[in-house]
């Protein structure tokens, strides 16, 4: 892999500065506080992300990098991989993700891991390589070249730890005491005394033995915890019941009121089909009486008032005969006188009851007149009898089916409130009987007295509970309390069983490091030293009695702490070096910022050489204030690129 160039638009004090990198060795120059350092931690940076949690330091490096009062925090990187595949990453650091294009400019961010944490894992995914092994294999910075004697040890153990765990800050020997000893301050053993664990178990039987002292309270306390249970349901029941028939009693309250209005519609009935019955018992006794009065008018001719009239006229016909049969032949005076009597006498009386009759035929007439004015007011009183029946009649039959019609929509409103009342209860059959009830009021009043005698019984045993309370409150705290050490006991074995695991995994990591990077890494090392020393070291091992151990020319093995800090300061580039080669497959960039400080002018030639020669195919980048690298790759012809800061 290879870095082409970088476009810096503002990261730390660095500005609108754009660098191009050549394949092999890069020189960047500039005095101090130029941004070296800073440049080195762009690069990483853009692969890895600008985190802002502060992994122990004292600012995060997004608060530390961050350009005070701007908005601007980017970057871009150019890179090649060893397949010749050429990408370019843009990075707002701002922003958890970056943008990845490839040699097209197509952005193929979404191709690889988002992290929720770490965000895009495009460059783990390409390089293999995470974040803590960069720094601790392919850079190395300058506060990590500490000369002081003081620190001679560290430097040291640093080197032990990268040949043995792969991680310079990690010893294994180191890690695994300081499990051992947290295992014990901090859980203990079976045979250890006054540890967490020992406590908790001699607390725990303690415990357990006030526990069964006070054992028959807890017993009752159970029976009445059960009564009481057993009392609930059946308040609970009950109250369910009540609830249902309480919403029963006011459906029957509210049909009880349409019932009302039925039967007021029903009496409404009833009157107007009484007044119905009474007219047409007055129309029959209009009928009647107009029947009779025409029987009567057929029955009530003036005959007897034709045969008066008859007889007169005969009298009056014989007298006069009589007369003048007397006048002419017999010439009686006293006949004559007598039949003239009779004959004045039946005129007279035929005269009478001819005016008699006129006088009977006007009031007969007159009464017909009244009769008949009488018949035409029965008839349109019948009529209007009649008229008045009718629409008695529809209001009756409109009545009736007004009434069929409450009555069943009373029915279906019943029915309806009932499967409500079914659908929210598991109680079918009784709400079927409620509702066949007549007096629900009564029902429930029972009932509710039998909820009462429930709390009643159920508020006995709760003054039965109250009695034992203060019995049982010291075994409810010592159960509590020994539930809570039973947690503790098991917290304590978990973890216990977590550090045991720990160590048996890291001694499995160890064992494996050992046996297949750590060989690798001594003779590669071992190589190394060899070279930048001119053969004055051959060989470096690493073991648990001695720790790093180096071969002198003469065949003497010293202890690495015995050869001076630059020597050690090479032996830790020199495993940085070698680890490079295990990490990944692709020839990553190796960046050395201040690296060679306090090499003298030997050892520096040796080194640069070293990387010349030895390392072709991976980029250097070294970061520098001094003139002294420049002029020895110049001194020796080393091709090499300078950039200035």
């Amino acid at each position: 892999m290879k870095i082409e160039s970088l476009k810096i638009n503002n990261y730390g004090n660095l500005k609108e500065k754009e660098i191009h990198f050549a394949d092999h060795i890069n020189i960047i120059q500039g005095n101090n506080e130029s941004g070296k350092s800073t440049l080195l931690k762009f690069i990483a940076n853009i692969f890895y992300g600008a985190s802002k949690t502060k992994k122990g330091k004292e600012f995060s490096d997004y608060d530390r990098y961050k350009p005070w009062g701007q908005e601007e925090f980017s970057g871009k990187l150019t890179y090649t991989l060893d397949n010749g595949k050429k990408y370019e990453v843009f990075r707002d650091f701002n922003k958890k993700n970056p943008i990845i294009y490839n040699e097209q400019l197509e952005d193929i961010s979404k191709q690889f891991t988002i992290d929720k944490t770490y965000g895009n894992q495009f460059f783990v995914e390409q390089t293999k390589v995470e974040e803590n092994m960069f720094y601790s294999t392919l850079v190395s910075m300058q506060q990590e070249v500490k000369l002081e004697q003081n620190v001679q040890n560290a430097m040291v153990q640093k080197v032990a730890n990268l040949a043995g765990t792969g991680d310079d800050s990690i010893s294994y020997k180191k890690a695994l005491d300081k499990i051992n000893k947290k295992q014990l301050e901090e859980i203990g053993t079976m045979r250890s005394q006054g540890r967490p664990i020992n406590i908790v178990k001699e607390e725990k039987f303690k415990l357990q033995d006030e526990i069964g002292e006070l054992e028959e309270y807890k017993e009752r306390k159970k029976e009445i915890l059960q009564e009481k249970e057993e009392k609930q349901k059946e308040i609970e029941q009950i109250e369910k019941l009540l609830e249902v028939m309480k919403k029963v009693k006011n459906i029957k309250e509210k049909e009880k009121l349409e019932e009302e209005k039925i039967k007021l519609t029903e009496n409404l009935k009833e009157s107007q089909e009484q007044r119905k019955r009474q007219l047409e018992e007055q129309k029959e006794a209009q009928q009647k009486e107009l029947k009779e009065k025409i029987i009567e008018k057929s029955t009530t001719q003036p005959l007897a008032k034709n045969k008066k009239i008859l007889v007169s006229t005969i009298l009056l016909i014989i007298s006069l005969f009589l007369e003048s049969i007397t006048i002419l032949f017999l010439k009686n005076k006293i006949f004559m006188i007598l039949f003239g009597f009779v004959a004045i006498v039946s005129l007279i009386l035929f005269l009478l009851e001819i005016k008699k009759q006129k006088i009977v035929k006007q009031q007969y007439e007159q009464r017909i007149k009244k009769e008949q004015k009488q018949n035409i007011e029965i008839k349109e009183n019948i009529d209007a009898i009649e008229a008045e029946i009718k629409i008695l009649q529809n209001n009756i039959e409109q009545q009736e089916k007004e009434i069929e019609i409450q009555k069943e929509k009373l029915q279906a409103n019943e029915d309806i409130e009932k499967e409500k009342l079914k659908e929210n209860s598991n109680r079918l059959e009784e709400i079927d009987e409620l509702f066949k009830i007549q007096n629900i009021a009564w029902q429930l009043e029972s009932k509710e007295e039998e909820r009462n005698r429930k709390k009643l019984e159920y508020h006995s045993l709760e003054l039965e509970e109250n009695t034992i309370s203060p019995k049982l409150e010291k075994i409810a705290i010592f159960e509590e309390q020994l539930e809570e050490l039973k947690q503790r006991e098991k917290e304590l074995e978990k973890e216990n069983e977590v550090m045991e695991l720990s160590k048996e995994i890291l001694e499995i990591a160890y064992k494996k490091m050992k046996q297949n990077i750590t060989p690798k890494l001594t003779k590669q090392l071992s190589e190394n030293v060899e070279k930048i020393s001119n053969g004055k070291y051959t060989k470096v091992n690493l073991s648990e009695e001695n720790g790093l151990i180096i071969e002198k020319e003469n065949g003497e093995y010293i202890e690495a702490e015995k050869l001076s800090v630059g020597t050690i300061d090479q032996l830790y580039l020199s495993l940085r070096l070698a680890m490079a080669k295990e990490l990944t497959e692709e020839s990553m960039p190796i960046i050395l910022d201040e690296a060679f400080a306090y090499y003298d002018e030997q050892r520096l030639e040796n080194i640069l050489q070293y990387l010349s020669k030895e390392i072709p195919n991976n980029q250097i980048i070294i970061l520098t204030c001094t003139n002294r690298e420049k002029e020895i790759l110049n001194k020796n012809n080393i091709q090499h690129n300078v950039i200035e800061l």
